[in-house]
């Protein structure tokens, strides 16, 4: 689909999320060692949920709200804001169960591969669910305007974390993708963002 406003970040921030699914449940199915052990410390999982927890709190507050007064007369699209913020509210609860899970001597390791099944399929679903449906609805009634504010809002919300979050979100991305999203920064993001990948990379997300 071909949309009016620029939604590279948004789709490079769900990329990214779905990357770090994947790696969280490679993880958390792996025999021999209590994959706990991993996870608990691991700053990939850290990183997935700050960002995760960034991105939706963003929407909650310069997307979902601004989206509900221009649908206020519009059935259909209050029921799909409804369940995009019911979605939301899903997945919150389901990160705090994986991390008691990773807390939890004596019961934990039973529960994980549960929990982060869980946690994948919720996610996955919504991340599906906005892109088929949300991000049209968005596209069609958002201002260039509105849309720049939740890309601050967005920014403010990273703020000092940005050494950590330009290189996550681009792990793995497509050369076109990095191309885009870098070419919008200003030059000293650009300068540094060498730098900012190469101490990214050797943090060892997963080890």
């Amino acid at each position: 689909m071909a949309y009016r406003l620029d939604m590279t970040m948004m789709f490079a921030m769900h990329d990214a999320l779905r990357r770090d699914l994947e790696r969280i449940a490679r993880l958390a199915a792996r025999g021999g060692d209590d994959p706990r052990r991993i996870l608990a410390t691991a700053t990939g999982w850290q990183l997935f949920t700050t960002f995760l927890r960034v991105h939706h709190t963003s929407e909650d507050i310069a997307l979902w709200p601004v989206m509900r007064d221009i649908a206020a007369a519009r059935p259909d699209d209050l029921a799909l804001l409804d369940a995009m913020e019911a979605e939301h509210a899903a997945i919150d609860p389901l990160l705090a169960d994986v991390q008691a899970a990773l807390a939890d001597r004596d019961h934990g390791a039973e529960r994980l591969g549960g929990l982060v099944d869980a946690l994948f399929t919720t996610l996955t679903g919504h991340l599906r669910h906005e892109e088929s449906e949300g991000l049209a609805l968005i596209d069609a009634t958002f201002t260039e305007q509105q849309w720049q504010r939740f890309s601050q809002v967005h920014r403010e919300r990273v703020g000092g974390d940005a050494p950590r979050y330009l290189p996550w979100i681009l792990d793995g991305a497509d050369d076109r993708t990095s191309a885009l999203i870098l070419g919008r920064m200003p030059e000293q993001i650009r300068a540094a963002y060498p730098e900012w990948r190469a101490a990214y990379a050797s943090l060892g997300h997963y080890a």
